[in-house]
Parts: structure tokens; sequence; C-alpha cells
């Protein structure tokens, strides 16, 4: 078992939702990642998200692109994003890790060190979930256990147009959370239908019986409360991003950390859901 199921479910127990702050790895200087991590765990963050970079990223928006670009101009791949994840894992032993990106980081790094090389070294770096968004359910069923065999979970995507077929299959393979992309379209993305969300939760719930979390076009905390009214969990990606790119560079923690403090005190005013 991975960090993940105990800390959702210390969470569902006490009525309150997982707030899931997402960054990209390197981003915006190539060494203040585990830093930044441990402030995004002051301010409040359940499990974190780390964005592997990556230079064709078809989910990401121009902001989070923007920042993988530069993390890669600043040399950041896969074999750095572990070395962060273990940095962190120094003095914290305790919040899940969930790396997001795509699926030729893991391929190159698998071929470059030998078949499932990454499993290894993501849970030797303390890694608890991936998300990959361009692997399917259909085509992931030996990575998926390969990463359950090393108590890490595989986190899938679901959007406005998947179908109840998708969702069950999802149902079948998805571990520790689901995510649920509440627009059509990319990261950053505006015009957040809530009312849509709450009706598609509970058809998504027929098929998932595990914490389903909801990310895109959330970026403040009326947004993240609109949200958490209905989801286990909030992700929230883009506006880090921005806070992050526009800090002044010895301030970019205590901005981020404000930020989802706000967020936290929001959430936690909400009660059981």
């Amino acid at each position: 078992m991975s960090r993940i199921q105990p800390t959702m479910a210390a969470l569902a127990a006490n009525g309150q939702r997982a707030l899931i702050p997402y960054i990209t790895a390197g981003f915006p200087q190539p060494d203040i990642t585990p830093s930044l991590m441990h402030d995004m765990v002051k301010g409040g963050a359940d499990i974190i998200e780390l964005g592997v970079p990556f230079s064709d990223p078809m989910a990401d928006g121009p902001v989070i692109q923007q920042a993988g670009e530069q993390a890669l101009r600043d040399g950041i791949g896969l074999t750095q994003v572990l070395a962060m994840v273990s940095d962190f894992r120094q003095n914290d032993d305790t919040t899940p890790v969930v790396l997001m990106g795509y699926a030729n980081p893991i391929e190159r790094y698998d071929h470059n060190l030998g078949e499932n090389a990454f499993v290894r070294d993501a849970k030797a770096a303390g890694v608890d979930g991936v998300l990959v968004v361009d692997y399917p359910p259909e085509e992931c069923e030996d990575f998926a256990a390969a990463l359950r065999a090393q108590d890490m979970d595989l986190i899938f995507l679901l959007a406005p147009t998947s179908t109840d077929e998708r969702m069950a299959m999802v149902g079948q393979l998805a571990t520790g959370y689901v995510y649920y992309v509440s627009l059509k379209g990319v990261t950053g993305a505006g015009h957040l239908d809530t009312d849509a969300v709450a009706a598609m939760l509970p058809r998504i719930r027929k098929h998932i019986h595990i914490p389903v979390g909801v990310g895109f076009g959330i970026r403040d905390a009326h947004t993240a409360c609109a949200v958490g009214a209905q989801a286990d969990a909030v992700v929230i990606g883009t506006k880090i991003i921005q806070i992050a790119q526009t800090s002044p560079k010895d301030e970019v923690g205590s901005h981020v950390r404000n930020f989802l403090s706000e967020i936290r005190i929001a959430l936690n005013a909400l009660g059981p859901r």
C-alpha cells in the first residue's frame, strides 16, 4: 500500500477533502523543487503532484507547457525528478508524491537503464503514484501490476467525454485516486462549470470506487469549495505555476504556501460531504 490510501482514508474519516497541488519539477529554478514541496505541505497540501518535464505535452496549457520547456532547458529530466523526490523524502516520509507526465520519458528511462528500471527507481526515491497522461487503461495492465507490486498506484484521468465503458475499465485498474478533468481542453482553461461537475461525479462513482479528485479550472478558494462540495479531492496546477513564475526568487515558497493556506482553510470549512 502506498501513502495515498491512508492519507485519503484519514481525510474522509474527518469529512475533509484532499488538497492536491501540482508543480512542474525544476521550475521556476532547477534547485527549488524539494524546498517548494515542503512549503506546499506547510500550506496544507495532502498529496503533491510533481510534473515531469516533457517536450510535447499534449494535455498541458501554455502556462504549464512553458514551465516544462524552461525546466528542460535547465537540464531537468526524469533522473533529476527522482532525485528531487529523494531529497524531499529526507525530511518528509509521510506526504504522498505522484509523478505526472507522459509515456516517452518513462519508456526512454527503461530503454537506457533496463526493463522496469523506472518502477524500481521510483520506489527507491519514495514515489507513491504515477499518472501517465497518454497511457490508456487497455494498454497498461502490466505497468499497473508492476507499480502495485512495489506499493505504488497508477492514477488515471477521466474527462467529460469518458464513456461508461472507459470508466469501468479505469475502475478495474486504478488505485489511489482518479483524476477527473473537469473541462474539455488543456490545463489552465477557464469557464469551470461546477454544476456539470456535480452532475458527472455520481455517474463516475457508479464505476469508480476509490476517491475522485477534480482539476482543471480551479484557481481560487471559491472554485475550490464549489468543486470540493462534490469531490473527494481538489487539484490545482496552473494557478500555482503562475504564482511561482511571478514571485521574486526568494519568495516563491512563501507565496505558494500562503495561497494554499487560503484554499486549505476554505476546504476545511465545508464540513462533511
